[in-house]
């Protein structure tokens, strides 16, 4: 079974669904696992952590024969732009960029043969994302675990879907996590989904299983949008950029306390590192959007694919067989 959009189509894939380049969650496992069920894997380049992509690359390379993604936050690539050499060096399908002015590695990107992804939150990111000659666009709502804007899914998927016009396809992102999810996203115009989080809680990722198991017991509503984490860690995002994460103690003992925490940050810092460490996730972040609420168990990635087209195609024919039994 197979759901064939323009987005399958460009990639030369068999779902609509793509893995979120999520850092150090992303690795070569689960990349290779989502694109080996027919979706599109994207390795999670992240903030760019050399010796981690040197490795993760060279894995992933022996794990499939697949076409995959690499994926970077596009403000820090630009600290360390010889990694995109490197994650060129594998051949990926596509590059996906996000936070940032992705036209400073476009053309290395085209010239190489692959596809330019981007990552946009507003009309105005989607324009420039565009001009710098994107492949496809990904409209991130403020749903989504990790870092992202104000805009929710419903808003701004039709949104720049009516400004890319039909010139490349529109990928959906925030708040999906199963097939319900995917066949709105179609709904609104959109051409396949990007999931982080339904990801994350997968036997393939590389997050820590006690990460995994609070997003699966998590409700709805248990995320919260803030730079309490950021601060914490000392890597505080460019505006208008905060982050979505699990709420948790540390998150309770400071929200609405913000400059509190910013006039006893050396100490918190320190505190924060060490439950980082520990996996102490009482204080630790895990980065969860709101698609939690959706989530209940830790399949195989190829499973997460399998359940999700399976319920979205089921959908999509029940709407079309209401559309075609209403009277003419």
């Amino acid at each position: 079974m197979s759901i064939d959009t323009p987005l399958t189509s460009i990639l030369g894939i068999h779902h609509p669904i793509l893995l979120a380049p999520m850092d150090v969650i992303s690795g070569a496992r689960l990349t290779a696992a989502v694109s080996n069920a027919g979706g599109f894997g994207i390795l999670g380049g992240g903030y760019g952590d050399e010796t981690w992509l040197e490795r993760e690359t060279a894995k992933l390379k022996q794990s499939t024969s697949a076409r995959f993604g690499i994926g970077f936050i596009t403000w820090s690539l630009a600290r360390q732009p010889h990694l995109l050499d490197i994650a060129l060096g594998t051949r990926p399908h596509a590059i996906m960029l996000s936070f940032g002015d992705p036209k400073p590695f476009a053309r290395q990107i085209k010239d190489a043969g692959a596809l330019l992804i981007c990552q946009v939150q507003s009309e105005a990111m989607a324009e420039e994302a565009l001009d710098a000659g994107a492949d496809i666009l990904v409209a991130q709502g403020t749903e989504a675990g990790g870092h992202g804007a104000s805009r929710s899914t419903i808003d701004i998927v039709p949104a720049i879907v009516d400004l890319a016009a039909g010139h490349v396809p529109v990928v959906a992102a925030g708040g999906i996590g199963d097939g319900r999810g995917l066949a709105a996203a179609l709904m609104l115009g959109a051409a396949g989904v990007l999931l982080g989080t339904r990801f994350y809680a997968s036997l393939e990722a590389d997050g820590a299983e006690e990460a995994k198991k609070r997003i699966c017991a998590a409700k709805s509503g248990d995320t919260v949008r803030g730079i309490i984490f950021d601060m914490s860690r000392e890597n505080v995002w460019p505006a208008p950029f905060t982050g979505r994460c699990l709420i948790n103690d540390h998150a309770r003992r400071w929200q609405g306390r913000e400059v509190e925490l910013l006039q006893t940050i050396k100490m918190v810092a320190a505190e924060y590192a060490a439950a980082r460490a520990d996996g102490n996730f009482d204080i630790a972040a895990v980065i969860a959007g709101e698609a939690v609420g959706v989530i209940h168990d830790i399949p195989e990635a190829a499973v997460i694919i399998d359940r999700i087209v399976t319920e979205a195609d089921q959908l999509l024919l029940g709407r079309r067989n209401s559309a075609m039994a209403l009277p003419a």
